[in-house]
């Protein structure tokens, strides 16, 4: 093997120690441990802890208010600590893992900071997606080569080593550097130095990995960040060799294990016995006739709180499935520059959708007005961004904007009610645009534009599939979701994750479409889908913030009228209370609920505009009949899912490999970046600084913020909102199943096996009993039975008995 590969394979080796950071403006939530997935969890955030000095586990005031506020049931927690070793009081053992960790922390300096901080300000300028007026020379030509370029006269950089003259290529300059070592420590030099700025390096990873139109016009590399870095090392005469000085393991860990265990058990068991007796009763029910209306949400756990207050405001259906509604696609609006990818992570774009024009009038209508907003748009944001700007910009336009930002600042629900006037003036898109969703025989980039007949009626058929329908109403809304939020760098973190950090409505518009083109809805009668003449599809967006569900019915016909007004009449007061109930979770008056999460809306001083996925812990997988009775308290994703119309199990195989993965990395993200905001969080909304349009620093320089800021996880200062469990996934399926998918996707059983997540199945064949899984493709029966019999591991039958 040539140098030059061997250099390769060892980045991509020392790569994955990084978790992937996409670019604010699409904020992907992911685990930030990605990399460590295939080991077990108490191993794996020892080795973080060692290359990121990121912490593990809860702190044990963490812990002591879960205890306190009755989150972990004193019996389970004993047993947990008895199983460990500990025979201690709780509070005994609190203090002592307080003592232990206030002792392992240390606050040393690098000796690498100079170079830090002269990377960090050429990566800045380089990865900037469009917000610098003024760009890194040569950028064009790729990071590596813009950087020899300006390495000489960057006075910051001293004038030794390879950096006075460096080579063309940067696995040049990397065997330059690295020649007085051996191959063997590669990799964990490269771990190293790839680790010392988490942030950026993650930003670097996804883009090189992702492409797309920033890094076709300035390509940047892991190798050529590492050569750059190198380079600049070997200039301050660092040593790169791999330290053998590891952070001592938290001497609290295992203690803070133990309780973890104990209060995940604690939210799990209410959440299983609560479904295990649901699953009872929906076995002796009579379900028949068809309700009024059938909304297809998100599986995003605000999504929980909506469907509450929806179904108990008249004769409703809802369900869940992911937000990207199963079509992978690259979505273009009107009037926009550039794509986005409008489906998870974990999937790439296989359609190129773009909104067009169908109605001249109104699109003109749109053109005039929504130019006015646009400004006044870019005005606000450049006061926004620019303290010296905005003076000027006050002096200049005189009182009457002084008296604008005034009203912003000191009433901004009143200015929200303004502009929800001046928007309801403007013609939304969907109003005179259509998704262009028939096949074109054409290409944008490498992706078809629109979806040829047999790949509409699979994308709808799968979705009926998935969630198990057999029924359908005279209105059926698929509904997508979106934030509504003034000047916050993190608002695409509360748009749709399964979009990638986008809206969800555009997707939401494709599958409606296709479900209502007679053509398709032919083909989907074939096979066995009865849908009624009588039925219409329609689209929908729910703001999450404010829980104002729009419906975009220009196709609903005269004859639907009636349902349509009675169902936005009860979609208001569905709000109403919906709204209630969020003000309530931000310590707001319940008695003013719209009002409320209206001015969160419009304050651009507001750090906390809504709870986002705040307190997620659960993924339940069946009929929405499982949990309709009950308050989740928008804890849960909820995805529906029918065992009985799923004989061959690839619908089970779909959500197991695809949203429960997209759960998982959205419950570690949350989950880390609580445990430790500095090291996995992103810190204060209040001190943050957004930079190039790709992410925040906290203060004026540094490393790029990785997670969430304090505000979406914290209600103050070391009281969590969130509550950092692991996600507890109940299916309500046969358990042999579920196993069989599992026996078929092995990197499901190692996340299961390694303690990422745990998962319980309800089995509707087995008198409703609760089987928790084990490892090795083993469980153990957790309901009605005896405690000789729940100790037991039971094996299913095989895949293909």
């Amino acid at each position: 093997m040539s140098t030059e590969s061997t250099i390769h394979d060892s980045i991509d080796t020392a790569a994955t120690t990084v978790g992937s950071l996409w670019p604010i403006h699409s904020f992907v939530t992911a685990n930030p441990l990605t990399g460590f997935e295939d080991q077990p969890f108490s191993e794996a955030v020892t080795q973080a802890a060692d290359l990121l000095g990121g912490r593990g586990y809860p702190s044990a005031e963490t812990f002591r208010a879960a205890l306190q506020h009755g989150q972990i049931d004193p019996e389970i927690l004993d047993a947990e600590l008895s199983e460990a070793g500990y025979e201690n009081d709780p509070e005994v053992l609190l203090d002592r893992m307080a003592t232990a960790t206030d002792a392992s922390k240390s606050d040393s300096d690098t000796a690498t900071d100079r170079v830090d901080q002269v990377l960090t300000k050429w990566l800045s300028t380089f990865l900037d997606e469009g917000s610098a007026h003024w760009s890194m020379p040569n950028r064009e030509a790729g990071f590596y080569t813009a950087f020899r370029g300006v390495a000489e006269h960057d006075s910051e950089i001293p004038d030794e080593g390879i950096i006075t003259d460096l080579p063309e290529t940067p696995t040049a300059a990397i065997e330059a550097v690295l020649a007085p070592y051996p191959v063997s420590q590669w990799v964990p030099v490269f771990e190293e130095q790839l680790t010392a700025l988490p942030g950026w390096t993650g930003l670097i990873k996804q883009r090189a990995d992702d492409g797309g139109v920033w890094q076709s016009a300035y390509p940047i590399s892991l190798a050529g960040y590492l050569a750059a870095r190198l380079a600049l090392l070997d200039a301050v005469g660092a040593d790169i060799a791999p330290s053998n000085d590891s952070i001592d393991p938290d001497p609290a860990a295992e203690l803070a294990g133990a309780f973890l265990r104990a209060w995940e058990a604690t939210y799990r068991g209410d959440l299983v016995e609560t479904v295990a007796a649901e699953s009872q009763s929906l076995a002796d029910s009579d379900k028949s006739g068809c309700p009024d209306a059938q909304m297809v949400f998100c599986i995003d756990t605000r999504s929980e709180i909506i469907r509450r207050h929806i179904e108990a405001a008249g004769d409703y259906e809802t369900h869940g499935y992911a937000g990207f509604f199963g079509i992978p696609m690259e979505y273009q609006g009107y009037d926009t520059d550039v794509s986005v990818n409008a489906c998870p992570p974990i999937l790439d774009p296989q359609h190129h959708v773009t909104d067009v024009p169908t109605d001249d009038d109104t699109q003109a209508s749109h053109d005039r007005l929504s130019g006015i907003r646009e400004t006044a748009d870019e005005i606000i944001e450049t006061v926004e961004a620019n303290a010296a700007t905005a003076y000027g910009y006050v002096e200049t336009a005189g009182s009457g904007y002084g008296l604008a930002l005034a009203a912003r600042t000191l009433v901004p629900g009143r200015v929200h009610d303004l502009f929800d006037a001046v928007d309801d003036s403007v013609p939304d898109e969907h109003e005179f645009c259509d998704p262009l969703v028939h096949h074109q025989h054409t290409y944008a980039g490498d992706l078809p534009v629109g979806l040829t007949t047999d790949e509409k009626v699979e994308y709808a058929a799968t979705a009926f599939d998935l969630m198990g329908w057999e029924t359908f109403s005279r209105l059926v809304v698929f509904t997508g979701h979106a934030s509504e939020t003034t000047n916050n760098p993190y608002d695409s973190s509360l748009d749709c994750g399964a979009c990638a950090g986008n809206p969800g409505g555009p997707n939401a518009r494709v599958l409606a479409k296709i479900c209502n083109d007679d053509e398709v809805r032919a083909a989907l009668r074939d096979r066995g889908f009865e849908i009624p003449e009588d039925t219409v599809f329609l689209a929908g967006e729910h703001n999450t913030t404010t829980d104002e569900v729009e419906l975009y019915d220009s196709d609903v016909p005269e004859s639907h009228a009636a349902d349509l007004d009675q169902l936005r009449a009860d979609l208001a007061t569905a709000r109403e209370n919906a709204a209630a109930e969020r003000a309530e979770s931000m310590g707001a008056d319940t008695s003013s609920g719209v009002t409320e999460t209206e001015r969160r809306a419009a304050d651009w001083a507001e750090t906390r505009p809504e709870w986002g996925l705040a307190g997620n812990a659960g993924f339940v997988v069946g009929p929405r009949e499982l949990t309709s009775d009950v308050d989740l308290g928008g804890r849960a994703f909820l995805h529906s899912y029918d065992w009985s119309t799923d004989a061959d199990g690839e619908a089970l195989e779909a959500i197991l490999t695809g949203p429960m993965v997209v759960t998982q990395w959205i419950n570690t993200q949350y989950y880390f970046s609580t445990v430790d905001n500095a090291v996995y969080g992103s810190g204060s909304k209040v001190t943050h600084n957004p930079v190039g349009n790709v992410g925040v620093y906290q203060g004026n320089g540094g490393d790029l913020m990785t997670g969430l800021p304090l505000q979406s996880l914290m209600a103050a200062d070391d009281d969590p909102y969130h509550q950092p469990l692991r996600l507890s996934t109940v299916i309500h399926a046969p358990v042999d199943r579920v196993n069989g998918v599992l026996a078929e996707h092995p990197e499901l059983a190692d996340l299961l096996d390694n303690n990422w997540l745990s998962l319980t199945v309800v089995d509707p064949t087995q008198d409703h009993r609760a089987f928790e899984y084990e490892r090795d493709l083993e469980w153990s029966p957790v309901s009605d039975l005896s405690e000789a019999e729940a100790t037991e591991p039971f094996a299913p039958a095989a895949a293909n008995d």
